[in-house]
């Protein structure tokens, strides 16, 4: 008998130990709902102007047929917070767009609101800062990146002529940017492969 008032007594502190997981879980979903607010498309442009980043990255693939893959990506940045106040505000981000996700950068330990996919970029970011001009000299790296987005998408980094044509305009942005590969190795890799 007192065996299974034991067992008993385990068993309902467990049951407590769940549904008090489970409560505060639930709390803290409630929390981050009600720090999602709605943007004001003004608010987002100012603080892109601020926080935001228009930017576009090679990466060597020897399995494409110039061996460097073109990468475009709009991305907004906060730094990492113990009370997930940026993770809620850069959550606003995808509800406003409607696309894209948060990661987390391990080279400078910021979060970031990060949209990759050319589709997107092209039907949802693009369209938006195209009627929400950026304010800095912000603007002049967006329309190029406007113009790199739409040579993608008419896929002329496909042949050589129009990479290299890629490959300037992405050099000609934010001349303090950082690039993992400089264009001379990027223009080498490119003229290796005769096609």
């Amino acid at each position: 008998m007192l065996f299974y008032i034991i067992i008993m007594t385990k068993i309902t502190f467990v049951k407590i130990q769940i549904n008090t997981v489970l409560e505060n879980k639930q709390l803290t979903n409630q929390k981050q709902k009600e720090n999602l607010i709605t943007l004001n498309p003004c608010w987002i442009t100012g603080f892109v102007d601020g926080e935001g980043c228009f930017s576009v990255n090679f990466s060597l693939r020897a399995k494409l047929k110039f061996g460097v893959e073109v990468r475009p990506s709009f991305s907004v940045s906060q730094k990492k917070d113990k009370n997930r106040i940026n993770v809620a505000l850069l959550s606003n981000f995808i509800n406003f767009f409607d696309c894209g996700f948060i990661r987390e950068s391990k080279h400078d330990g910021t979060l970031k609101y990060e949209v990759r996919d050319l589709k997107e970029l092209n039907l949802k970011i693009i369209p938006f800062f195209k009627t929400h001009n950026l304010q800095t000299a912000k603007q002049q790296d967006f329309e190029v990146f406007v113009i790199i987005c739409n040579l993608l998408k008419q896929g002329l980094h496909l042949n050589k002529h129009g990479l290299i044509n890629i490959l300037d305009l992405v050099f000609s942005m934010n001349p303090n940017g950082k690039q993992k590969y400089n264009k001379e190795l990027l223009l080498k890799v490119i003229d290796k492969l005769k096609v």
